[in-house]
């Protein structure tokens, strides 16, 4: 394995479900840059995220720690600058790590171990911070039936900001090329990529959006709301307005979504040829995943926010030419925290001391490595949810305090259509299971921490209305970049 020179690309995208490309077994999805990563790589079949929401989700894959050891639940929680993420450990093994785009922290940190950022978020980097105008798809962005009403062909401002990002980076790697051409790159080279597609709006460009309409399906397992569902997801489809949704809906939007996802391909296909143009490519790491899936539909729910596999498995695709195997699959179970614990071996930094991320590369180099198929999710937020799921094997144990857990077989029910809580002969594993979440994982202490986030992000909300403090990092999204045609 070589040792010098070790490169990383890095591209993380946002709310992308993995059943929705065409190395993943959907036929209809067109995604010829990804299924190319994918034949010079390896796929990872059950790649959990830690969290099914953005921010969560994000600094946990940052920290290799799990969101409650980050006290990162919500969207509206800030990661602690003294916790080293990833960067920190590419920083200490003297790369210069550069970040191109999203990453969706709050607070004045906007680097967190980046020692460049070439394109900020959309939105305010403080809490309170002067917020965001979608203009005519105003809402759409939120877990709200808007965004199911407000679907279809059109553009959405956050494929403009993505062609920026894309634009930014290829820019980069094509001056790097230069320095490699004049024999002055002397150094190994870190680059994260962060998307915002095919985050809703679900709202596409023409080109994009014809190349589905017509031909897009129903989802495979809907699920009609009744008083059989379990609570949570009754109040959750309540609380949204999603009860009953109109098929001309559920077309439009999981057009628009597929659209999307082909379009940020296209992006990432051409960050790709630019790597391989400027021969840059040689001994570089190139992982793709996502921070949380999309449930288009599925059991009748739409965005992220559940642990169903369409919300909480995430697309991981691993390619290091020369280095690790080719065409491979992988069904080992992984969580996005062994994503970041592999990135930091492969280039041989000092792993972080306090991650509970796996390198994945021993599976690769040693038939007979040790690996524990296991992966944990959690959701909490300030509407009273404490939730956490726990994939071990073939089980999966979806965890709602106060409420009923949720227990599937996802090898003889990968469609998570039988909860096999009440069946007595799954006693014994439910059992293990609920041992393993709340395994140094409390709740009622976790309630009680938030209730106090809660009250300082207040003061800190009122402090950015009133001073109204400078952007460092922020992308310039206008209200005329998002409308239907």
């Amino acid at each position: 394995m070589h040792t010098q020179h070790r490169n990383l690309l890095y591209i993380h995208s946002d709310q992308h479900n993995p059943y929705v490309t065409g190395c993943y077994g959907d036929e209809l999805a067109q995604t010829p840059n990804l299924d190319q990563l994918a034949a010079e790589g390896i796929v990872f079949e059950n790649a959990y995220c830690p969290s099914p929401i953005c921010v969560p989700s994000r600094m946990s894959m940052l920290s290799g720690r799990f969101p409650y050891e980050n006290s990162v639940w919500t969207n509206s929680h800030i990661l602690d600058s003294g916790i080293p993420t990833f960067a920190h450990a590419m920083g200490a093994a003297g790369y210069e790590p550069i970040l191109v785009g999203r990453m969706h922290a709050l607070g004045p940190d906007q680097l967190h171990g980046y020692t460049e950022r070439l394109v900020g978020d959309h939105g305010p980097n403080h809490p309170g911070g002067g917020g965001v105008d979608h203009g005519e798809l105003s809402g759409t962005a939120g877990p709200a039936r808007v965004s199911l009403q407000k679907s279809g062909p059109g553009q959405s401002a956050y494929q403009v900001h993505d062609e920026d990002v894309t634009a930014a980076t290829v820019d980069y790697l094509n001056r790097l090329g230069v320095q490699k051409r004049a024999g002055l790159l002397d150094a190994p080279f870190s680059i994260s990529v962060g998307f915002m597609l095919p985050h809703q709006p679900f709202v596409a460009r023409q080109e994009d959006y014809q190349l589905y309409e017509g031909r897009m399906t129903m989802p495979q397992n809907p699920e009609h709301f009744s008083d059989k569902l379990h609570p949570y997801f009754r109040w959750w489809r309540e609380k949204c307005g999603i009860t009953e949704v109109s098929d001309d809906e559920i077309l439009r939007a999981r057009t628009a979504y597929w659209a999307l996802v082909t379009r940020m391909d296209i992006m990432i296909g051409q960050i790709l040829s630019a790597l391989r143009e400027n021969a840059l490519d040689q001994n570089t790491i190139i992982l793709y995943s996502s921070d949380h899936g999309e449930q288009v539909g599925e059991h009748g729910l739409w965005w992220k926010q559940t642990f169903y596999e369409h919300s909480v498995k995430v697309p991981a695709i691993l390619s290091w030419r020369g280095n690790l195997p080719e065409d491979v699959r992988c069904n080992r179970v992984i969580s996005s925290l062994d994503l970041n614990a592999t990135m930091i071996d492969a280039l041989g930094a000092s792993p972080l001391p306090n991650s509970r991320g796996r390198s994945v590369l021993p599976l690769f180099q040693d038939e007979d490595a040790e690996w524990e198929n296991i992966a944990f999710s959690e959701y909490c937020t300030d509407e009273g949810c404490y939730h956490r799921m726990v994939r071990y094997e073939d089980w999966k144990l979806n965890y709602y305090h106060g409420q009923p857990p949720q227990l599937f077989n996802l090898k003889v029910d990968p469609n998570e259509l039988y909860d096999r809580s009440d069946d007595p002969t799954c006693r014994d594993i439910l059992m293990a299971l609920m041992e393993k979440i709340l395994d140094g994982w409390d709740p009622d202490q976790i309630a009680a921490q938030m209730a106090a986030k809660r009250a300082d992000t207040r003061v800190l909300g009122q402090w950015a209305r009133s001073t109204q403090p400078v952007d460092q990092y922020r992308w310039n999204l206008l209200p005329e970049m998002d409308y239907l045609d």
